[in-house]
């Protein structure tokens, strides 16, 4: 193998392999691989597969459409229940969801592939612009939804096709949230993030302003008197940084920051990885940015989690293609300390843990790795700015099952909220469930001034 300089490097690839290794992580069905992919669905009555899946799509419906050649009514099925559903496709854990549940694991230990059918639906509505959805006639009603995330926009749409002006703000130059900003380039090429919110945004009734923070550009008080009803979206804005010694060295960066500058960049080339990168994390964030890494010419890249391989919040599939890639996984590792030569990263310790009583220790003895690139991918928190007059539970904003927040006429959801997963699919949920929780509250408003009158 040829060995690569140390220290961040841009270009360290040709162009063809920058193509090949970014491509299409699934590429999508053909006609013909849909059809037969959907032919060994059972269509079950009660589908186990529908309640494994958290926006609860009919999917023995949705491949029952497809077998039939009728993938448009197939895409219309998918979309109403989950306006994202071509994101979901490509990155929703569907090995634990839905296609864990299918009755074909029993007797071929090979599911439907469910996830697969549902982008090959979900993609030919989208490129052909086929608009499912118009909004009712004007409600009168304004509603506030702050962040562009996938909680957001399925808000937003909900509460357009009811009749309701919606304005989103977001903080980012972009819509989308972490499916444009913190997705691996190779589960969303050709820039499908922004095709998908434009064809969300193609409803009408929703208006996004970009570039603007809550707590900094307008505050939750100033929303409530201009609108009738407010649903934050905010995700977690906040992440988790090291603080051992060694830790303000350069070459150390957030697992986030990382990954959102590779989906951005113009070229992938223009890129920046180290030849020993060190990854520290066990979740979907560690996974991607070490096999993107690994994609960008890094020589050596070592995901290092502190606890064992059944407690990665990463599922088994990702961390099969993290090794496929060439990435080593090593367990029971937590860091301790942060070499450096002239300011610069050159090696990180850790500690090696276990288990004592239910509780990780550490054991005293300790492993030194080379590295020039260390990503930290070990958790966000919630952004508090903005939002500190709500009521917290667990360190996000408490919510009810509807999604109602502490104060009146605001709701929440996604990942900022009590119960979101970290997963776009239950973030979409969340976002769908809210606005009929609005849409219900904004009809018995005005079921009660007709009474009155």
């Amino acid at each position: 193998m040829r060995r690569l300089e140390p220290g961040l490097t841009a270009g360290r690839l040709d162009a063809a392999d920058y193509v090949k290794n970014f491509s299409d992580l699934h590429p999508r069905l053909g006609d013909h691989e849909a059809l037969v992919a959907s032919d060994r669905c059972y269509f079950c009555h009660d589908a186990p597969c529908m309640t494994a899946c958290p926006t609860s799509i009919d999917i023995p419906m949705f491949i029952r459409q497809i077998a039939t050649g009728n993938p448009t009514g197939s895409a219309k099925t998918i979309f109403d229940q989950n306006i994202l559903g071509g994101m979901c496709a490509r990155v929703c854990p569907t090995e634990q969801l839905c296609e864990e549940a299918c009755v074909r694991n029993t007797a071929e230990e090979r599911p439907v592939e469910i996830g697969r059918l549902q982008r090959y639906a979900t993609d030919l509505a989208i490129e052909n612009g086929r608009q499912f959805y118009t909004p009712a006639p004007s409600s009168g009603r304004k509603v506030a939804v702050v962040g562009a995330g996938p909680a957001g926009l399925a808000c937003a749409h909900r509460l357009a096709m009811h009749g309701h002006a919606v304005t989103i703000y977001d903080v980012r130059p972009k819509a989308g949230g972490l499916n444009e900003y913190g997705i691996a380039a190779y589960k969303t090429p050709e820039n499908f993030a922004q095709a998908e919110v434009d064809y969300i945004l193609s409803i009408g009734n929703i208006e996004v302003l970009n570039g603007q923070m809550l707590g900094r550009d307008f505050t939750l008080a100033e929303l409530q008197a201009q609108f009738d009803a407010v649903f934050l979206g905010t995700g977690l804005g906040n992440v988790n940084m090291l603080t051992i010694p060694g830790a303000d060295s350069n070459g150390i960066v957030d697992a986030v920051e990382f990954i959102a500058h590779l989906r951005q960049a113009e070229a992938k080339s223009d890129v920046a990885v180290g030849r020993d990168v060190v990854v520290i994390g066990g979740g979907m964030t560690a996974i991607d940015a070490a096999v993107q890494a690994k994609l960008l010419g890094a020589e050596n890249v070592t995901i290092c989690y502190r606890r064992g391989k059944e407690h990665m919040n990463a599922s088994d599939f990702e961390q099969d293609l993290a090794a496929s890639k060439g990435v080593t996984i090593r367990h029971w590792l937590q860091p301790k300390e942060i070499a450096h030569h002239g300011g610069r990263v050159a090696s990180i310790t850790f500690e090696y843990t276990h288990l004592e009583n239910g509780l990780m220790k550490g054991t005293g003895h300790t492993a030194e790795i080379k590295a020039d690139h260390i990503l930290v991918a070990i958790g966000q928190k919630l952004d508090p700015q903005g939002q500190d007059s709500l009521a917290m539970q667990g360190g996000k904003i408490a919510i009810d099952d509807e999604g109602r927040t502490s104060i009146p006429d605001i709701w929440a959801g996604g990942d900022c909220a009590f119960g979101g997963q970290d997963l776009t699919v239950s973030a979409v949920a969340m976002g769908r469930d809210a606005a009929e929780s609005i849409n219900r509250m904004f009809a018995v408003s005005t079921a009660d001034v007709s009474a009155v009158a």
